[in-house]
């Protein structure tokens, strides 16, 4: 795919950011969405100056639908139907559901990992179509596919990324649409910074996002990245209730911030 068209949720920075980053060395026209003005747009400079195409930067949160239809209305304005959208814009942080004052918290988690995911594709699924080709990425994660013990909202979110692109994939089969879901193990960002436990076969976000990339140009329907972490998660999946129960009861847990 040469010259893309890109829009990036989540873009200023982690695997959003990488992304971009990606993307503009490729020579891309940049669409970035992302609530940190300031630190958007000096990615929108920094993009320009390495070689993309463009760069517009869209402050905004993806929870909020009328501003990401004038943001997509405005991109395809000036850079036509993009090739590829990216949902990455997330929020991973642990929860406890009998703390009362984690409740907002839950309710923000599920708002921005999946009511924003729809908010962001929504603008731009019809003319897509109209034009025949295009590809939904969405960012998902192996924490959906089991739930981890005081991750409760964010593991809830994932999983249910997870069924909505794949939904939303056989909605669009055969329209020319690709709806690709990635669901990354453990990648050295911010989000992840953190984390007060270990994180086997971790990769570095640049790394990440050329395979990330790679799976979106192929038009992969579901792939987990690094593929050890797929293998430790099928194995987490097989396990009966009982075991997995007993083996993660006493995990340690994300911390409770936000």
């Amino acid at each position: 795919m040469s010259d893309p068209r890109v829009f990036i949720t989540g873009a200023s920075s982690g695997i959003g950011g990488a992304l971009a980053r990606h993307y503009a060395r490729r020579g891309a026209a940049l669409g970035l969405a992302a609530r940190r003005g300031d630190r958007l747009a000096a990615l929108a400079a920094e993009l320009s100056a390495a070689g993309a195409a463009a760069a517009f930067a869209y402050p905004l949160d993806v929870t909020d639908a009328d501003a990401l239809q004038a943001a997509a209305s405005d991109f395809m304005g000036r850079a036509g139907v993009p090739d590829v959208v990216v949902a990455s814009a997330g929020i991973s942080v642990g929860t406890l559901t009998e703390c009362r004052e984690d409740v907002a918290v839950i309710r923000r988690i599920l708002d921005t990992n999946v009511y924003g995911m729809a908010a962001t594709f929504s603008p731009f699924i019809l003319p897509m179509q109209r034009r025949g080709r295009g590809r939904l990425a969405g960012i998902a994660s192996v924490a959906g596919i089991r739930g981890l013990p005081g991750a409760e909202a964010y593991s809830a979110s994932k999983a249910a990324a997870i069924a909505y692109l794949e939904s939303l994939r056989v909605e669009l089969f055969a329209s020319g649409v690709r709806v690709v879901t990635i669901a990354p193990g453990y990648i050295e960002t911010p989000m992840t910074a953190h984390n007060p436990y270990p994180m086997p076969f971790m990769l570095p976000v640049d790394e990440a996002a050329r395979r990330f990339a790679r799976a979106i140009e192929r038009g992969a329907s579901y792939t987990v990245i690094p593929w050890q972490m797929g293998i430790v998660a099928k194995g987490l999946r097989l396990l009966p209730n009982w075991l997995y129960d007993r083996l993660f009861a006493r995990a340690p847990h994300k911390p409770r911030e936000l």
